[in-house]
């Protein structure tokens, strides 16, 4: 709360929050230091944005979910970092990690799976061996090899596997993980290692199982470029629904969040090699490095739009990001996935610099709105107060506020309950005008066969003297299933203000 109040007495444009509680233990709001703080600088006109959490790809894991943050994901970016593993038989495989092998390039390193060098005891079982825990291989059969190790056991660090191949005498390390984990681009210092997907270990150990001498030799890190398909969902981005409330649609937008090359603290020792001077920069992963890019978005906005309010700004960003991958196709919900993502997963979208520069149209979110979300939560204007101290005058809670009110808060997107089928949910949206240009706007509506969608009016005209203009949707569900995603999109042939929705049976 402190840092808070400073940053608001600075007079700052944005505050960036690359952290949350973690999932399941986040807060309510009355509680939440992060969600008052953030209030009280949004109340002053700051932008607030934040990650929304690593503790993907489960359900309901967001955090930092009021509506007055805009809350980022995490993707994937077109470059890859690989470091390839040529094997005897003129065999390659393409792993990952950062390192900086100084071995020949060619293979002729003695190459064993962990388990065959595990120490004779019988309390060294096999699991822990193949996992390389510590104390568990036997230094004469590990020096002068490289060693392919498994990750089974998430609570043992790649470090820790590692050391325990280099202090056995190991001259090369090999980690087997779960595939979407090679994307975070683990380090492995100066000691010559990678990391494989588990299928690539498959085809490993069954080199190592077909001939007597098996060999290979580990090479430097490389950067690959335009790599295909990207971007996807990060796996350890936190995902929707919100936990407290299906009503809003959570998170915001994603952007790039996975081997990011980023400013260093230069007193950092465990990153700095033998002989050289501490980094400046290091790669990392996380929704904390994917938050930074959406507030140098917000940064330009304001910059080049001093008078937007942060609702403005978010919506410009929301209504134009985009949903495909390099390969013209829907993004995946993670690299290795098998499922396209959807709005649960990213938001609105991957955000881009250019759109939102001229985005037509916006929603305005007020003040007001948020408390009234608040009272449709089940607050009242007691423990509001335990939020904001001072309310506006003549504020006070709608009798009719319910969970189904926060679908009509007029955010950039939109989510609906359902209770049964071929009921009717209708929700309110108003758009305001950005600038002075005259212009006629149509609905475009992207929903499921089973969800019938329909927009009243369907046209929208803006003139000199019509600013801000109002349109309904319903939904009506004709089969009952979990979620339906989709989108309506507002065009005028020159500008696209899409907006996410879901409607979802709970």
């Amino acid at each position: 709360m402190k840092a808070f109040d400073d940053a608001i007495a600075d007079r700052v444009d944005i505050i960036n929050l690359s952290f949350g509680q973690p999932a399941g233990t986040e807060f309510e709001f009355s509680r939440n230091p992060i969600a008052i703080g953030a209030f009280h600088a949004v109340e002053k006109g700051i932008f607030v944005v934040a990650s929304a959490g690593n503790d993907g790809p489960a359900p309901e894991s967001v955090v930092n979910v009021a509506p007055w943050m805009f809350t980022v994901g995490a993707t994937t970016i077109d470059r890859d970092i690989e470091t390839h593993i040529p094997l005897g038989g003129n065999k390659l495989i393409k792993g990952g990690g950062i390192g900086f092998s100084n071995l020949k390039k060619s293979p002729v390193y003695p190459l064993a799976d962990s388990v065959s060098v595990k120490l004779d005891s019988e309390f060294v079982f096999d699991g822990p061996a193949s996992d390389c825990e510590q104390d568990t291989l036997d230094e004469r059969k590990v020096r002068g090899k490289i060693i392919v190790c498994d990750h089974l056991n998430d609570d043992i660090s790649i470090e820790t596997r590692l050391n325990e191949v280099k202090k056995k005498g190991g001259i090369g390390f090999i980690l087997s993980m779960p595939d979407d984990e090679l994307i975070t681009a683990p380090k492995m210092g100066s000691f010559p290692g990678a990391v494989i997907t588990q299928g690539d270990g498959i085809k490993i150990r069954a080199y190592i199982n077909s001939t007597r001498n098996p060999v290979a030799t580990i090479l430097p890190t490389v950067s690959v470029d335009k790599f295909k398909p990207a971007p996807a969902m990060a796996f350890f981005s936190s995902r929707g629904p919100t936990y407290n409330t299906r009503n809003l649609l959570k998170l915001d937008i994603a952007a790039p969040g996975t081997a990011i090359l980023a400013a260093w603290r230069t007193d950092d020792a465990e990153v700095t090699r033998s002989g050289q001077k501490p980094p400046l920069f290091n790669i990392e992963s996380g929704t904390s490095l994917a938050c930074p890019h959406v507030s140098a978005i917000v940064a330009t906005l304001k910059s080049r739009n001093p008078s937007w309010s942060p609702s403005a700004i978010r919506s410009a960003i929301m209504t134009t990001a985009f949903q495909q991958s390099n390969l013209k196709s829907p993004m995946l919900d993670s690299l290795y996935g098998e499922y396209l993502a959807t709005p649960y997963d990213f938001g609105a979208g991957v955000a881009t610099m250019y759109g939102p520069l001229k985005p037509g149209l916006v929603y305005e979110t007020e003040i007001t709105d948020y408390l009234q979300f608040l009272c449709s939560t089940g607050y009242n204007t007691s423990t509001i107060k335990l939020i904001l101290k001072t309310l506006p005058n003549n504020f006070s809670c709608r009798a009719n506020s319910s969970d189904d009110s926060v679908s009509n808060m007029n955010y950039p997107s939109i989510a609906v309950s359902l209770s049964k089928e071929r009921e009717t949910k209708k929700v309110t949206r108003t758009l305001t005008r950005i600038g002075d240009e005259e212009s006629l706007y149509t609905a475009t509506i992207t929903t499921p066969d089973a969800l019938r969608v329909r927009v009243s009016p369907n046209k929208l005209k803006f003139t000199s003297k019509t600013k801000k203009l109002s349109y309904q949707v319903s939904f009506k569900a004709m089969s009952r299933e979990r979620e339906f995603f989709g989108s309506i999109t507002w065009s005028n042939g020159k500008n696209k203000i899409r907006s996410p929705f879901v409607a979802s049976f709970w």
